[in-house]
């Protein structure tokens, strides 16, 4: 049976949640974060950098979100959740798999980890580095998101799934991008679409099975 080592109010929930829509069974090892918000020191048992998500399959350890659903698809989808070889959907759901946890994760990172550095700054220094901070999502990281949250909102626009017409596994790959990006800039009247796909995916009911399962997910607000 796969294993899945889990880390709460992450990432990692796509992975249950693309288990349940493959209706593959699974054990779940579930890990609590630490004060610092990063993950336990005994991840580092299961794969060397310590991260989640990561899959035991037999005598298989797979890590990285992309590398773990491109494995479950091709080994337990059969055809299922992938666009068929050669079409333009196929080329599109490639692109949305490499980009979710490329271009759009990198403003998405730095959005917390400015929203955190005040909180960890001596007294002295705090009102300095909160002023930095500030200023920096204002001017560069803000603007960013806001520019991904377009690109995500034109391609709904014309389709109602990522690649295309058909639900799939790039959608499940970029559901945390556009939930992590609404938690911090609310999809509303100039993102219906995102809302609409948000919407979608959360009342499916595979993705309400993973959160049963999963725990706490704060993004699927």
């Amino acid at each position: 049976m796969i294993i899945v080592h889990h880390l709460e109010n992450s990432r990692s929930q796509r992975i249950l949640w693309l288990l349940e829509e493959l209706d593959v069974s699974y054990e779940l090892r579930v890990y609590k974060r630490q004060g610092s918000l990063l993950a336990p020191p005994e991840l580092r048992k299961i794969h060397p950098l310590g991260k989640a998500p990561v899959i035991q399959d037999g005598d298989r350890t797979v890590a990285e979100s992309g590398a773990i659903i491109d494995y479950l698809v091709t080994t337990y989808g059969g055809g299922r959740l992938v666009p068929p070889e050669g079409t333009a959907e196929k080329l599109s759901y490639t692109y949305w798999m490499y980009y979710a946890e490329g271009s759009a994760m990198t403003p998405l990172l730095l959005k917390l980890v400015f929203s955190m550095l005040p909180g960890r700054s001596s007294f002295l220094v705090k009102p300095l580095v909160r002023m930095i901070a500030d200023k920096t999502s204002r001017s560069f990281i803000d603007p960013q998101i806001r520019l991904h949250m377009g690109f995500w909102e034109d391609s709904l626009s014309r389709s109602p799934w990522f690649a295309g017409e058909q639900f799939s596994a790039a959608d499940i790959q970029m559901s945390f991008p556009l939930e992590a990006a609404t938690s911090r800039a609310a999809a509303g009247p100039k993102t219906p679409f995102v809302a609409a796909f948000l919407d979608r995916i959360h009342s499916r009911p595979a993705y309400r099975r993973a959160l049963e399962r999963g725990g706490a997910y704060a993004y699927a607000e």
